[in-house]
């Protein structure tokens, strides 16, 4: 059975992309993300696969 570890990360959205692409490179899935308190505050959900 597979395990998974969670995080939650916040996003700046003048820099969504490098963000991501550093959290994927470590081996970080995407899940959703969803707007914070104001617009411009974004919250990325990510899973892994536990080691």
């Amino acid at each position: 059975m597979k395990k998974w570890e969670y995080l939650t990360a916040p996003v700046l959205v003048h820099n969504t992309k490098m963000i991501l692409d550093n959290f994927g490179a470590d081996g970080w899935e995407l899940v959703q993300i969803l707007q914070g308190a104001t617009p411009e505050q974004l919250v990325a959900y990510f899973k892994r696969e536990k080691q």
